[in-house]
């Protein structure tokens, strides 16, 4: 097979269906983990309860892969800590945060690889490929 046979065969394994879809969202990250606050009802739920793998991308800045899930109502009191950074990042976040809504929850997306690029090689290197679980990069 030819290189484009084979990057069209992963294609349609990765990307077949059913058909990925593409959001924006807002997130803050820490330490290896995306927080996203969202409503339980939305379709990216829907989706990602029938598969919790998802991607991340960033502006050309970054691409990851990871797992998603379901941390439960924001205001629950397990979440107090990620609601507070919530309301601290996001200036909005108390206006259409929906919060007393009990399906407005947190979204925890925990990276397990990916590349991120910097384009200044501040750190040396232009591009590193990130192993998130074995705490590697290339």
């Amino acid at each position: 097979m030819s290189k484009y046979e084979n990057a069209m065969k992963l294609m349609e394994e990765r990307c077949g269906n059913p058909r990925p879809a593409v959001r924006m969202v807002c997130a803050y990250y820490e330490g290896g983990v995306f927080y996203v606050s969202t409503d339980a009802k939305k379709n990216k739920m829907l989706q990602i309860e029938k598969n919790t793998e998802v991607s991340v991308g960033g502006l050309g800045w970054y691409t990851f892969q990871g797992t998603a899930g379901n941390l439960g109502w924001v205001k629950d009191e397990k979440n107090a800590e990620i609601r507070a950074k919530f309301k601290s990042i996001f200036d909005w976040f108390d206006e259409v945060g929906d919060e007393n809504n009990p399906t407005s929850i947190v979204l925890r997306i925990t990276l397990t690889e990916g590349t991120i690029t910097d384009n200044e090689r501040k750190y040396g290197e232009q591009q590193y490929e990130v192993d998130f679980i074995n705490r590697t990069a290339k």
